[in-house]
């Protein structure tokens, strides 16, 4: 962790000791300057309410949508973002301005999703709907790792973990 911190420091003073793209490094440095380290996880998820979830968002064009048309967090059809994680929302934001496109979020908060320290239900994690920007930003710039079960994994230079599961991908913001 400690080469991407020198990689990121490389590529804001225009060097480059990798294939990081100038565009990948500026989305590194958004999500260094939302995360205390690159070096460790989060020990301590800063909780948003739906509402300061939903502003930053849209400050920064990014959208969010259900089957349900909803937001409440005890149902599965719908998309909730209340108790996100601070900096899951930067890693978001950070993301689409990497990709050059708005976002849009399939999947919060909302009851339904598998449990664990690093989920949905915990603020850690979003989907996202796949699109050929977001697709070809992720594969191009990110290592793809292991499989989860069947589905494509990759890890971002900070150790975010993207995963393809066929209709959106299923994000982990650890930093």
């Amino acid at each position: 962790m400690a080469t991407d911190a020198v990689m990121l420091q490389d590529q804001l003073r225009g060097e480059s000791r990798g294939p990081l793209s100038a565009i990948v490094a500026v989305a590194l440095a958004a999500l260094a300057a939302a995360s205390p380290a690159l070096e460790t996880r989060q020990t301590k998820c800063v909780k948003l309410t739906q509402s300061q979830a939903e502003s930053r968002l849209k400050d920064n064009d990014i959208t969010w949508s259900s089957s349900g048309n909803c937001k409440d967090k005890s149902k599965s059809n719908c998309t909730s973002l209340q108790d996100i994680c601070s900096h899951t929302i930067s890693g978001v934001i950070a993301l689409k301005n990497g990709v050059g496109r708005s976002l849009t979020i399939t999947g919060g908060t909302e009851t339904g999703h598998a449990s664990g320290t690093y989920s949905h239900g915990t603020g850690y994690k979003v989907d996202l709907r796949k699109f050929k920007e977001l697709n070809d930003y992720i594969m191009n710039n990110f290592e793809e790792i292991s499989k989860r079960g069947s589905y494509r994994r990759w890890e971002s230079p900070s150790g975010n973990e993207f995963v393809d599961e066929g209709t959106h991908w299923d994000i982990t913001f650890f930093y």
